[in-house]
């Protein structure tokens, strides 16, 4: 873990608002000099505080206007082992993030489809046919907001 002071928080906390902004803009904003900005970015960057910034796409937009949350339970028949799962899941282009997961189910899927049709059979001919897939629940997303929660102690 490292140490980090207040201006290293405000800073992660506005680059987690906005990674697009330069070093000169938070520079201004925290009365830092660009080149002192920029050094403390490249010091979080290194120490893995910031990971890389990613283009977070609108999926409404782009023509998938459904988003379902999946559990997905392997079959214990067969014992598939689960880099096999993984390794055929991760090739479905309408599965966003595959994540392993503790509890009742083994992995939990945000899937993204045209509509309620198309995840069906997104499901039906993607998804069950995987390799050790056993019981599956479908949550449908209402709404989502994103929040920054509490990332700095």
């Amino acid at each position: 873990m490292i140490d980090l002071d207040d201006i290293d928080r405000s800073l992660v906390l506005s680059l987690a608002r906005d990674a697009t902004q330069s070093a000169g803009a938070l520079g201004r904003e925290f009365g830092l000099s660009q080149p002192a900005t920029w050094r403390r970015i490249k010091r979080l960057r290194e120490a893995g505080v910031l990971g890389a910034r990613r283009l977070r796409l609108n999926s409404e937009k782009l023509g998938f206007g459904v988003t379902v949350f999946l559990g997905v339970k392997l079959a214990t028949k067969g014992r598939v082992s689960l880099e096999d799962f993984e390794r055929a899941v991760i090739a479905i282009p309408e599965v966003q993030t595959v994540e392993h997961v503790l509890g009742l189910y083994d992995y939990r899927l945000r899937v993204v489809a045209r509509d309620l049709p198309d995840f069906e059979r997104v499901l039906r001919r993607r998804i069950m046919t995987l390799p050790g897939a056993g019981e599956v629940e479908a949550n449908v997303l209402l709404s989502e907001e994103r929040l920054p929660g509490p990332l700095l102690p």
